[in-house]
């Protein structure tokens, strides 16, 4: 059973426009340098397209069509860092709809930004408490640290109720601060909350040495390889994460695609072709693959599915 640990709502509810924009001129920038006329409000106009699946009825079919069984939905907090971003109890709402239009496919993990204010960790419990949400979400390049005093109050919440916490490393849209991006800012908080199961997320694509040295060390480190299609590696994202996968942290992986970023360049079962025996898993044993590709991540969730779906681990 695949479970991706890492998909996005593709609604420009969930990302703000100017976003999007951003990242549409980043697109043009590389085909122009590349000698490629294309109009850059066409490139806008086809991304702006792409998110607005407001429902998640193109997200699930696209799912079906490469034999995803669930997803983990990741709705970051936006409001401090983008006039254009919806307000989260709004997003809440937005984001359990989809859950209930869609039974059983979907769970969250909620954004908070911890300049919500003393009403924030309240508000956090709440999504869990009335639309079960799976965990915590972090977006640090919206301008905080992961280790951020402010952020202990939502992580006690997560001690208390078993729940993991999903934190952005690497880089992320554009007009936001890349500085806070290292997975080892993580460290503080990782040690200050033994209980809290923290995952890197990108941590198998972008500082992946730093990432994989917390999740060898920090028995609540974890890392996904969420966009691994944009890996910056000479022999490509194959290559790149079959060595991952070989290098003896496989409890600590969890598959997560991202998705629906690459719409404009491919599509979901493309992506998921290539794990397979002689490809991404060449020499991976069967229950790594497992752990890797579901069990995991059902596990931080504290899903008893990843207890009994076969070759599970315990």
């Amino acid at each position: 059973m695949i479970v991706d640990g890492h998909v996005v709502l593709a609604s420009d509810r969930v990302i703000p426009r100017e976003y999007l924009e951003e990242q549409a001129a980043n697109v043009h920038h590389r085909l122009a340098a590349h000698g490629q006329d294309v109009d850059r409000a066409a490139i806008t106009e086809r991304l702006l397209a792409i998110h607005s699946d407001h429902d998640g009825d193109r997200l699930v079919a696209e799912l079906d069509a490469a034999g995803v069984a669930g997803a983990f939905l990741v709705a970051a907090d936006f409001s401090h860092v983008s006039p254009r971003a919806t307000p989260p109890d709004e997003l809440a709402r937005l984001h359990d709809r989809v859950c209930r239009r869609h039974p059983g496919r979907f769970r969250v993990f909620w954004g908070v930004d911890p300049r919500a204010g003393a009403g924030g960790p309240e508000e956090f419990e709440r999504t869990v408490t009335e639309y079960g949400f799976a965990g915590l979400k972090l977006y640090p390049p919206a301008g905080y640290s992961p280790s951020d005093r402010r952020l202990y109050p939502y992580y006690e919440i997560c001690a208390a109720r078993g729940l993991p916490v999903l934190t952005h490393t690497g880089p992320g849209w554009a007009p936001l601060d890349f500085t806070y991006g290292p997975p080892l800012l993580v460290d503080q908080a990782a040690r200050d909350f033994p209980a809290v199961n923290f995952v890197l997320g990108h941590g198998g694509v972008t500082h992946v040495e730093e990432a994989s040295y917390l999740c060898a060390h920090r028995p609540n480190v974890h890392l996904d390889v969420s966009q691994f299609p944009s890996m910056l590696a000479a022999d490509g994202w194959v290559a790149h994460l079959n060595r991952l996968f070989r290098s003896g942290i496989n409890h600590k992986i969890v598959f997560g695609t991202c998705w629906p970023s690459y719409r404009m360049s491919t599509t979901l079962p493309a992506v998921l072709a290539a794990f397979t025996k002689d490809g991404v898993f060449a020499g991976v044993r069967p229950s790594h693959q497992r752990m890797i590709m579901g069990e995991t991540i059902l596990r931080l969730a504290g899903d008893p599915v990843a207890a009994t779906t076969p070759g599970g681990h315990q």
